[in-house]
């Protein structure tokens, strides 16, 4: 039974990465379609993105405290997606209106603060299967890679058909997976559950979480780079289509997403150090490699084989670490408290998700292109050096408990 609600439960995973990643790779394209400044105005682009993981950041401590208190999952990753559903209709709705761009932040917010319950909470299911931490967060691992790596190559295709059919098509796979969700069963820990106020608490009376966070928001700083300013980087450095935008982004996403489940099923047989800090030590160096491209190599062609070999790259070493880091924060959270722990995860990424995409957008509008895969790559590489202290103490003490 474990094993198809594993399945059922990275499906939904993987349907809410897909509607999400769908906008990248004409992101630009859609806010001016509503008419927010030019094809390749980076400022719209920026806020438009922001907006939703401004609200992935402030709503999942809420929907996992929420379903820590209840007990239950299924009803809220339900009402998560179907609301997530009805704020994508209404964008699509309103973008050929020429609508305020207060009003579409608004709506884009409120969107992202329901598309959080589905994503955050079904992740919490998956860590409520037990049988290998690893195993489990390596699923949703998977499930979050092949989900923008097809949301990457799709979402260029679809903005060849219209500016808004992203929207929908987003639309309708969060509706279904509001239905489907209820095939699934409820592995919800039993017993008492705490308050909300109390729930919070759980990231104040773990601090160790803090390690496994802040490797999360350096990792999801540097995607945020990618879905934005990467995206346009490609587009207008290269001249590259949508579609074919789509396709670089896959480089990256595909082997992120197909090996991060044999690679979480290692960090459960070999232990988190390893994946963690290795990748870590690797990853930022990449990106500033891959920001560099265009200078080492003077022909154009070669300059872009480069660049997609350092995004495959990247993408190897992101499912080293993103499963690993998961399963750590599983492996830290009391049993009652995983989904408010996975929760915070979830918080930390979005804001490294929101970092990456305003901090590298504003770079990019000031300062150029070199200067901002300067701060994407320098962010990671600074953060993890920082950080890896940390987690081999964390290591030691933790050896020195079960020993």
């Amino acid at each position: 039974m474990s094993s198809r609600d594993r399945t059922a439960l990275a499906l939904v995973v993987w349907a809410v990465m897909l509607s999400q990643t769908l906008l990248y790779p004409g992101v630009d394209r859609l806010v001016a379609a509503m008419g927010f400044g030019s094809g390749d105005y980076l400022d719209a682009s920026t806020w438009f993105l922001a907006a939703e993981f401004a609200a992935f950041a402030l709503a999942a401590g809420v929907w996992g405290a929420a379903s820590d208190t209840a007990g239950r999952r299924i009803p809220f990753v339900a009402a998560g997606a179907v609301l997530g559903a009805l704020g994508y209709g209404v964008l699509a709705l309103l973008g050929p209106t020429g609508p305020a761009f207060e009003l579409v932040l608004l709506v884009r917010f409120l969107q992202g603060a329901a598309t959080v319950g589905a994503f955050s909470l079904a992740m919490s299911m998956l860590a409520d299967l037990g049988e290998g931490n690893g195993r489990n967060m390596g699923a949703a691992g998977i499930a979050i890679g092949l989900g923008t790596a097809l949301g990457a190559p799709l979402g260029g295709q679809l903005y060849s058909v219209g500016p808004f059919v992203p929207l929908w098509t987003g639309a309708g796979l969060l509706l279904l997976i509001g239905v489907a969700t209820f095939l699934v069963a409820d592995h919800a820990p039993e017993g008492d559950h705490e308050g909300v106020r109390e729930a919070f608490g759980a990231l104040r009376r773990t601090p160790s979480l803090a390690v496994p966070f802040a490797f999360g928001f350096a990792d999801r700083l540097t995607a945020g780079f990618f879905a934005l300013v990467g995206t346009v980087y490609f587009r207008t450095a290269f001249d590259l289509s949508p579609a074919e935008t789509g396709l670089t982004l896959a480089l990256f996403f595909a082997p992120f997403g197909l090996l991060q489940y044999p690679f979480g099923r290692l960090s459960d047989r070999f232990g988190r150090t390893v994946p963690i800090v290795a990748g870590s030590a690797f990853y930022g160096i990449v990106v500033l490699g891959i920001g560099a491209a265009e200078s080492v190599f003077p022909a154009r062609g070669e300059a872009l084989l480069a660049v997609q070999f350092g995004m495959v790259a990247v993408g190897v070493l992101g499912a080293l670490m993103a499963p690993a880091t998961m399963a750590l924060v599983v492996d830290l959270a009391p049993t009652g408290e995983r989904g408010v722990a996975l929760a915070g995860f979830n918080i930390a990424g979005s804001l490294g998700f929101l970092a990456g995409v305003v901090g590298g957008g504003l770079v990019a509008d000031d300062l150029g292109y070199p200067a901002a895969f300067g701060f994407a790559g320098g962010a990671e590489v600074l953060l993890a050096l920082v950080a890896i202290p940390a987690f081999l103490r964390l290591q030691i003490q933790r050896e020195k408990m079960f020993s």
